[in-house]
């Protein structure tokens, strides 16, 4: 993720009327990538809908225009964090003329200092050259302003003309990098096993980028876990739904089913166990929300649970994917991730979720799918299952969520 938020408010244009919107892995699409523009633009809409402005699809490009001023850094805060856009830019727009567009620079371009001009021409109808152009450009900027000086390399700023198919020209210093991706929404649906932890926030925001819709469930002990436990995960929806729009997070009583492992079940096994059952119901939660997978937070080898053992005894109670999008990385770097999209604070909360309920002081880290079976058959699996889907609660930050 590159979320350059530091650099919304820097070498900003003066009075910009334009915020120009490209996009990142879109270009690859080939005959389907005006599908993939549609979600893009679905979404960009959403996150502007508190905002009075006009959206505009171009080639290769978007634009947002007639804005109010003052909003201008709330609107590219929240264009920054839409899944699809590799970048933008706040630009003043300009009528394709070369001696117009040189006034202008000129203008609005500091006075002192060293500086560059990259001229990018998809204008077919403009026949100079990029390089003449930003040499003539330049030139004038010069004769303008005497204590300017160019440098291509060391530069104090950089003025970047856009000459698009439209007839208009984008004129613009700053290049804010954004979430990139692809659009949310494009990549199928997936359940969320959502714990109270670091981890599986990062992998949804991880799936999300990749353009899959998430639902979410969560596991809920109540009352060995308490309500601060649960306002904490509600709290993790929340500060997700600045990227993933609209999680509705299905809530499963879970603690008749670690009682029943604990009253019979072998102590060191009931991590292995219950995250079977996690397992099972996710995936008939997934199945009738229509996901066509379940995602986990974890990290091969991070805890006792997440062995190459244990993952694929829990595994076997599942017939669609699971993705781990975390498997291969370390804590540091699922922090890292964590504190860019601003869950860290959230997760370290010191509430005990479900997993800490019931936790042996020696789990198995080498479990066998037999001894699982054969515990599990001192449980009345089906009724343990439909007296949590039967009890579970929904949570939508929107009352529209579907």
């Amino acid at each position: 993720m590159v979320i350059r938020t530091d650099e919304l408010g820097a070498n900003n244009l003066n009075n910009c009327d334009v915020i120009v919107i490209r996009y990142g892995e879109l270009f690859l699409k080939g005959a389907n990538r005006s599908w993939f523009e549609s979600i893009l633009a679905k979404n960009i809409k959403y996150a502007l809908k508190d905002f009075k402005c006009d959206f505009i699809k171009s080639r290769s490009r978007a634009y947002v225009e007639n804005f109010d001023a003052a909003c201008i850094d709330e609107i590219t805060l929240r264009l920054a964090k839409v899944f699809g856009i590799h970048s933008l830019s706040t630009a003043k727009k300009i009528k394709t003329n070369i001696d117009e567009i040189k006034q202008l620079a000129s203008q609005i371009s500091p006075k002192t200092g060293t500086f560059r001009v990259t001229v990018n021409r998809v204008d077919n109808s403009v026949k100079q050259r990029s390089m003449d152009i930003a040499a003539d450009i330049g030139g004038f900027m010069l004769s303008k302003a005497p204590g300017l000086k160019v440098n291509l390399f060391r530069h104090d700023f950089e003025l970047n003309v856009d000459m698009r198919e439209n007839g208009y020209s984008y004129i613009f210093y700053n290049k804010i990098y954004c979430a990139g991706g692809l659009p949310y929404g494009s990549g199928g649906k997936a359940m969320l096993l959502l714990s109270g932890g670091i981890d599986s926030p990062v992998a949804a925001y991880m799936m999300a980028k990749r353009g899959v819709k998430i639902f979410a469930t969560h596991f809920f002990s109540y009352p060995y876990t308490g309500e601060p436990a649960l306002q904490k995960v509600k709290d993790i929806i929340k500060q997700l739904d600045h990227f993933i729009p609209n999680i509705q997070l299905q809530i499963v009583p879970f603690a008749h089913i670690q009682e029943a492992i604990d009253a019979n079940c072998p102590v060191e096994y009931a991590i292995t166990l219950a995250r079977r059952f996690m397992m099972r119901i996710g995936l008939i939660l997934a199945k009738k929300r229509g996901c066509g997978a379940i995602i986990t937070g974890e990290s091969l080898g991070q805890v006792a649970s997440q062995t190459m053992e244990s993952i694929n005894v829990t595994n076997l109670c599942a017939d669609i994917p699971v993705f781990r999008p975390l498997i291969g990385l370390d804590k540091e770097e699922i922090i890292e991730i964590a504190q860019k999209i601003n869950t860290f604070n959230i997760s370290i909360r010191p509430y005990a979720d479900c997993c800490t309920a019931f936790l042996p002081d020696k789990p198995v880290i080498h479990p066998s799918l037999e001894k699982a079976l054969e515990y599990e058959g001192k449980l009345d699996i089906n009724a343990l299952i439909d007296k949590a889907v039967n009890e579970l609660e929904v949570f939508s930050i929107h009352k529209n969520s579907c």
